[in-house]
């Protein structure tokens, strides 16, 4: 099947695949060959596309959709980093900062804001740290 992989930056991926698991809005989920028509949401976690010499290539990802239609797989998501790409210091400072701006939000809307920033961040990281040693 055919797998893209697009963000507001512009296509992250594209390619073959044997799979691809998602972290969907209702819980995680697979596409396989053949899967039929659907439209899914997805939410902050990692991105899993297995292409076609077996090799796991993971995306850290903040939410979007998923659309599967006759074996093209399509991603619409809101960031989508390759995992080997993410800078685990960088994603780490990230969570903290996110961490000490939620200690000091006050109104409820800041704190939802940062409460999301809090988990982009640790998704990064936890990404990030899953990829290390690992090639891709």
């Amino acid at each position: 099947m055919f797998v893209e992989i697009v963000s507001p930056s512009g296509r992250v991926f594209s390619g073959e695949a044997t799979s691809v698991k998602a972290p969907g809005v209702e819980g995680s989920f697979a596409v396989l060959r053949n899967h039929a028509p659907m439209i899914a949401a997805i939410e902050i976690g990692s991105l899993v596309v297995t292409d076609v010499t077996g090799n796991a290539i993971t995306f850290a990802t903040s939410g979007g959709f998923v659309e599967v239609s006759k074996n093209v797989v399509t991603v619409l998501a809101e960031s989508a980093e390759l995992a080997s790409k993410i800078d685990v210091e960088r994603a780490q400072a990230a969570e903290q900062r996110a961490v000490e701006a939620l200690s000091s939000a006050l109104d409820a809307e800041t704190k939802i804001r940062m409460t999301k920033a809090l988990d982009r961040a640790r998704n990064r990281a936890r990404v990030s740290m899953a990829a290390v040693g690992k090639k891709r």
